[in-house]
């Protein structure tokens, strides 16, 4: 018997615009950047403010953690987002392809909430909670990080072992009669639009990203999507999963990289595809090949908590200390930043680093280049489609979206412990491998 249980497969539709030939991530443009006050997401909640495996803290200036994490402690883009992608264009007359679209069909944000393991879908231009979803059939599986492709999709590992992904769109939602419509409308296990879950026995499995895929300019959909995650035990897995069905497609082991408890802390892949994984607090860095699965392993020089590959196809590792890795020469270089959780580069020219406030970084000279105050401490960040930074607070219950041009800040609130540091919105995935001038 397979150990997926499958509930949908992906059907014909998209996010990118049409015109695009497949042979780069990043030629269109944002759409408008909506200018909303503080709105409320859900009090169903538990306002409880602490993790249940005791691990995933960090020290910001507006948060203090006791763990062992180890971290030291419109109608334009909101900046330069380069060749910005047509990745949430959409697809066909009406919606704009081409990368000269009207604007996004649909953006969102997904965001754990660890204490009651579910997943939060906010729509990133209205501020509201669309639908929240259980992330494993026994409702315990402490969720983190979260991972969305090209089409929307989005895929989540559970700390405590399997990954599930969601559909975006209903209409692609094997029972879009029975989802939810928002954080008071939890559906019993599965949630009509869960497209597969895939059960994994591992005491920590931590990472997902999705890879691009192949572009299908008749369906204006990325074909051949996967999903790569690592799992822990005694020792290292990394694994890549059919990105339709969730069937386990590839068991990598990691020999010689010292597990500890929490295994590859982070994941993100390179414009090939290729995974790289990172470890809490330095460690090692590991490459998987994409095609050959080949693997191999760098000792980094600082030590992350937070990790990202930018536009460049090149590897960071984040805390108070950045460190850049560049594959083909293998080499490294670091700097001070004093960043303290996730980073996510903002497929221009600038990394951004959770902590209060938030920083970003020059990825060319790795000098800090702006700072925007916010409300709390952050532990992850991500970029959307208009140019916003986000960052949610798993202190305060909250996300916060921020105008990165003006500092304002808008919150979403009701979320239950919104502990996510990973490519939340698929941008991150969508600028890697398009450098610009």
């Amino acid at each position: 018997m397979r150990s997926t249980t499958a509930f949908g497969f992906i059907s014909a539709f998209t996010l990118i615009g049409c015109g695009n030939a497949g042979g780069s991530r990043g030629d269109g443009e944002g759409g408008d950047g909506i200018g909303t006050a503080s709105l409320t997401a859900g009090t169903d909640g538990d306002d409880g403010g602490s993790g249940d495996d005791g691990e995933d803290g960090a020290s910001g200036q507006g948060g203090t953690a006791d763990d062992d994490d180890g971290a030291d402690g419109s109608n334009s883009p909101k900046f330069d987002l380069g060749a910005q992608p047509d990745v949430a264009l959409g697809c066909g007359e009406g919606g704009g392809g081409g990368g000269g679209g009207a604007g996004p069909d649909f953006s969102y944000i997904w965001i754990a909430n660890s204490n009651e393991s579910t997943v939060s879908k906010i729509n990133t231009e209205s501020l509201v909670e669309e639908g929240r979803y259980l992330t494993r059939p026994d409702g315990q599986g402490n969720p983190s990080r979260t991972s969305v492709n090209l089409n929307g999709d989005m895929a989540i590992a559970n700390r405590s072992g399997g990954v599930t992904m969601i559909f975006a769109r209903h209409d692609d939602c094997p029972n879009a009669a029975n989802t939810s419509t928002g954080p008071g409308d939890v559906k019993a296990w599965p949630d009509g639009c869960v497209g597969w879950h895939t059960p994994m026995a591992y005491a920590s499995q931590r990472p997902v990203a999705w890879t691009a895929g192949d572009y299908n300019e008749s369906t204006c959909r990325y074909d051949n999507v996967k999903v790569w995650t690592s799992g822990a035990n005694a020792s290292i897995d990394v694994l890549l999963l059919d990105g339709e069905t969730g069937v386990i497609e590839q068991t990598v082991p990691i020999p010689g990289v010292n597990p500890g408890f929490y295994g590859i802390y982070g994941g993100a892949v390179d414009s090939t595809d290729t995974f790289y994984g990172t470890q809490l607090s330095g460690g090692q860095l590991v490459r998987v090949d994409r095609v050959a699965f080949t693997v191999q392993t760098w000792q980094t020089p600082a030590g992350g908590y937070g990790m990202a590959v930018d536009r460049n196809d090149r590897v960071w590792t984040c805390s108070n200390q950045v460190a850049r890795f560049d594959y083909p020469s293998q080499t490294w270089q670091t700097a001070t930043a004093g960043g303290a959780g996730g980073c996510m580069g903002d497929g221009g020219d600038l990394l951004w680093l959770a902590n209060d406030p938030l920083v970003a970084v020059d990825i060319e000279t790795l000098a800090v280049v702006q700072t925007l105050d916010i409300p709390s401490y952050v532990h992850g960040v991500s970029i959307d489609f208009n140019g916003y930074v986000w960052g949610p607070a798993i202190y305060n219950n909250e996300a916060y979206r921020v105008d990165p041009a003006t500092g304002q800040v808008d919150t979403v609130t009701g979320l239950n412990f919104p502990y996510t540091y990973s490519d939340m919105t698929g941008f991150g995935l969508s600028q890697v491998g398009a450098p610009t001038g």
